[in-house]
């Protein structure tokens, strides 16, 4: 009996890897200046963010949530076909959020939308995280926000949860 259940998970575990392959979030086989619109959003699945570009395009944001540790933004020319594809949840685009200067609309036009957010009454902040990776390790990344939308804080944080093999110094 032992041995049935374990076959069950075995065969439920290469059912759900498989259906996984079915979407790519990260456009691998799509072709810069050749695949449609149609065919990112086929591959990809459905963008969890648009943002339209001045010369008539369209941006699209694929993220897998909720947690969304990677977010790929597909360019889509004026004519549905696509020009480029870009990870742009890595710690060297931290660099453009500038506390002071940047907006909201900055930020999500950067990263596209958070995977979390709420509001500091007491510092009349309101907050956005991001989640991501680098070397192998998780990470989250704060944005703090005043009332009228302007980046106040940028807080980088190794994600203590996510690390399986780290514990936080002060543990």
């Amino acid at each position: 009996m032992e041995h049935a259940v374990k076959r069950g998970w075995c065969i439920a575990a290469v059912v759900a890897l498989a259906l996984s392959g079915c979407a790519s979030i990260d456009g691998r086989g799509l072709v810069p200046g050749r695949s449609t619109e149609a065919e990112v959003v086929a591959l990809m699945g459905a963008p969890v963010h648009q943002v339209a570009s001045p010369e008539g395009g369209r941006a699209l944001y694929f993220a897998r949530m909720p947690e969304g540790r990677a977010v790929y933004v597909v360019a889509i020319s004026p004519d549905g076909v696509m020009k480029s594809i870009e990870q742009r949840l890595v710690r060297s685009n931290l660099q453009y959020v500038l506390a002071g200067t940047s907006t909201m609309k900055d930020v999500r036009d950067l990263f596209g939308p958070p995977v979390g957010s709420g509001r500091m009454d007491r510092q009349a902040r309101i907050w956005w995280e991001y989640k991501y990776e680098e070397d192998s390790l998780r990470r989250i990344v704060w944005v703090q926000f005043s009332d009228d939308g302007v980046v106040r804080e940028v807080i980088d944080s190794t994600d203590w949860e996510r690390n399986d093999l780290c514990t936080p110094p002060f543990a």
